[in-house]
């Protein structure tokens, strides 16, 4: 089968328009209608959607059901896993308050991980350090469900956050 029929037949089963081809090559006139449509086309995706409501009901319901906070309190002093975790997490989020804050905002460094190329990797290292030790000092409570309780604590602060900015 010849290039020109696979691309005729492709754009009869895909609906595409003859010229088509031709603005993704960059060829062709593509006047100010063309990407006034584009634009009117591309919308912002919603910060609030059912992935991020999910996990942030999923988060407050296990926060509840496990009484996620009374459990902390009552083993924190049971273990010094607990310290060593709280440790990693503060210099995994100082590391990325660093970033977005001081690099980001303040100095206005937009691509900071070139610019600083140990800083993505350290971070990412302690914070899966810190979420070691958060599993090994609350195992002894949940057993195997620790894993999932905490996994989904995080993925709810992810998603709050993510509304927030």
């Amino acid at each position: 089968m010849d290039a020109v029929r696979a691309r005729e037949q492709l754009r009869r089963r895909y609906l595409f328009a003859q010229d088509a081809e031709a603005h993704l090559n960059g060829e062709g006139d593509a006047g100010p209608e063309t990407s006034a449509a584009v634009e009117k086309k591309e919308k912002p995706l919603p910060r609030l959607n059912v992935h991020s409501g999910f996990w942030i009901l999923a988060s407050i319901a296990v926060t509840y059901y496990v009484d996620f906070f009374k459990t902390v309190k009552e083993n924190i002093h049971t273990s010094s896993w607990f310290l060593f975790g709280g440790a990693l997490l503060l210099v995994s989020l100082s590391i990325a308050f660093y970033c977005i804050v001081f690099l980001e905002w303040y100095c206005g460094v937009e691509d900071y991980d070139t610019r600083h190329p140990a800083l993505i990797p350290v971070t990412t290292a302690s914070f899966i350090a810190a979420a070691i030790c958060f599993n090994v000092a609350l195992w002894p409570v949940w057993s195997l469900l620790t894993p999932v309780l905490l996994f989904t604590q995080f993925m709810g602060v992810v998603m709050l956050i993510s509304l927030l900015g």
